[in-house]
């Protein structure tokens, strides 16, 4: 295990005004599962590259443990990295496909075959080891390339997007088992995702970043519940935070000045009961019934609201509703988007 360190990393495309990663300072703990989470174009996938070597660094620094890294070759980084696109060899069965990277290392055929078979029980992979990645399933072909990366045993896990080819379902299933793998491992480990609720469920801290710049990084609690700011509240959470003029509908601005933007999340905007701050009038635009759950996006005043009612909600598409927002749910952002106390 080995923490990693980005010090005012930089990367710059050629070409290009703007650095894809723009003076990156965050420490990931030894055994942490982190996660890089942001929009396309925001640079996680550019940061991963630049800590697996892939990427120049232009300035700034990259350790890892107590090597700085930023020069150093990729084959001398004592990284593993697992792609989306899982990149097994067609030709070759499971066993060898994990086996390759030992191969590479002329590690002897009798220590490659129980390091092989140690990573099959652990990853539940026996009863393939002897068929083609064509004759796998998606879920399976991943763990494939999940079993080559950790017969490495290398200091550092490094996971781009490794789930987006499989289905809705899968993926769920799929990041419940990485995160618990890891845990078991206890490989520190930088997962990059553009879902947030990936990133949510999975990560022991979560940095979040847009065009090239690290906007926070915390815990999942503490990014769903204190945004730094206004693209965080509104990237973290789904659905999303919804925001407004504190004037334009009349709510308590708790000492900030009338203009300030308010945002509030969908469980804290419900439908009007005693309690709440309101009542309030909008029309409903959507209604998403999720049987448990309904969500109800609600125009009023230019802004769109959406709103939370438990169970199913007798509310029409087009139809007047009255809700109200719990006092403090209210998060409020000034005019450069910075959160507020």
């Amino acid at each position: 295990m080995a923490e990693v360190r980005f010090e005012q990393a930089t990367c710059r495309y050629p070409g290009t005004d703007a650095p894809a990663v723009d003076a990156l300072d965050v420490e990931i703990s030894s055994g942490e599962l982190m996660v890089l989470v942001g929009p396309s174009g925001s640079g996680k996938s550019t940061a991963l590259r630049m800590l697996a070597g892939l990427e120049e660094v232009d300035d700034g620094f990259i350790w890892i443990g107590e090597r700085e890294v930023t020069d150093i070759p990729p084959k001398e980084r004592d990284v593993a990295m697992v792609f989306q696109n899982y990149s097994l060899y067609p030709y070759l069965d499971v066993a060898a496909n994990i086996a390759f990277p030992l191969r590479m290392a002329h590690v002897g055929k009798a220590e490659r075959a129980r390091r092989v078979q140690e990573v099959a029980e652990l990853l539940d992979l026996v009863p393939y080891l002897g068929r083609k990645p064509a004759q796998l399933s998606g879920g399976q072909r991943q763990r494939v390339a999940m079993g080559r990366a950790i017969i490495r045993e290398p200091a550092v896990f490094l996971m781009d997007e490794p789930l987006s080819n499989l289905d809705a379902q899968l993926r769920v299933q799929m990041r419940a088992e990485i995160a618990a793998l890891q845990a078991r491992l206890g490989v520190t480990t930088v997962y990059v995702t553009h879902d947030q609720v990936e990133a949510m469920t999975m990560g022991d801290r979560i940095a979040v970043m847009n065009e090239g710049v690290l906007e926070q990084v915390g815990t999942p609690e503490e990014l769903y519940e204190r945004p730094a700011n206004r693209f965080v509240a509104g990237f973290i959470g789904s659905p999303a935070m919804s925001f407004f003029e504190a004037s334009a509908l009349d709510v308590p601005t708790n000492g900030h000045p009338r203009g300030v933007i308010v945002g509030v999340r969908p469980e804290h905007a419900r439908v009007w009961r005693e309690g709440l701050v309101g009542p309030l009038q909008g029309r409903v635009a959507f209604v998403e019934a999720l049987g448990r759950e309904t969500f109800l996006g609600v125009d009023v005043d230019g802004s769109r609201l959406v709103v939370f009612e438990e169970g199913r909600a007798a509310v029409e598409v087009g139809s007047e509703l009255s809700f109200g927002l719990v006092r403090e749910g209210l998060r409020y952002f000034d005019a450069d988007g910075r959160a507020t106390t």
